[in-house]
């Protein structure tokens, strides 16, 4: 069976808008990329994996569950985390509770790093991404890009942090 129904072109006001968030989902990481690697000489994937250990409990997560907050795959995240041994910034160890899984934990001297690279990172985030938007506009954005995660993936964790945070307020 064929459909022959004509596609849902977009309308040139939707083209326009498809072409610009194309451009800032592109550009912003690209963005964040460059000046971690020149202030802190890391990647944006470097600096979310020492930040989701910084922000975890006894500063560990299991590697399954840090390659999904780093936006990552698990084979990435490996790649990563061996050259981060090598700085003295994480170490892994078998979960003791599962065998099966292994932990990642985030060292002194990787909260250290991260402690000296995240004001340079939220300057940069801040100036990109939030000052030259309303509270309102931010607020859009926020509701904008929760509903087109949505669309893309219903059960992504990002969403569920974002239902448990907003039931908060």
């Amino acid at each position: 069976m064929t459909d022959t129904a004509e596609p849902r072109w977009l309308d040139e006001e939707q083209q326009q808008t498809w072409q610009m968030l194309y451009g800032m989902v592109v550009r912003l990481p690209a963005a964040i990329d460059a000046q971690l690697q020149r202030d802190a000489q890391i990647s944006h994937f470097e600096y979310q994996v020492l930040a989701g250990l910084s922000m975890a409990p006894e500063r560990t997560l299991r590697m399954s569950v840090l390659a999904a907050f780093a936006e990552g795959s698990l084979a990435r995240l490996s790649q990563v985390v061996a050259r981060m041994e090598k700085q003295g910034w994480v170490r892994r160890t078998p979960d003791p509770a599962d065998g099966r899984f292994t932990l990642a934990i985030l060292t002194d001297t990787g909260l250290d790093k991260v402690v000296a690279t995240a004001p340079g990172h939220v300057a940069e985030v801040r100036r990109l991404a939030f000052d030259s938007l309303t509270r309102t506009q931010q607020r859009q954005l926020r509701e904008i890009a929760r509903r087109v995660v949505h669309a893309i993936d219903p059960d992504d964790p990002c969403l569920l942090a974002y239902r448990r945070d907003s039931h908060d307020h």
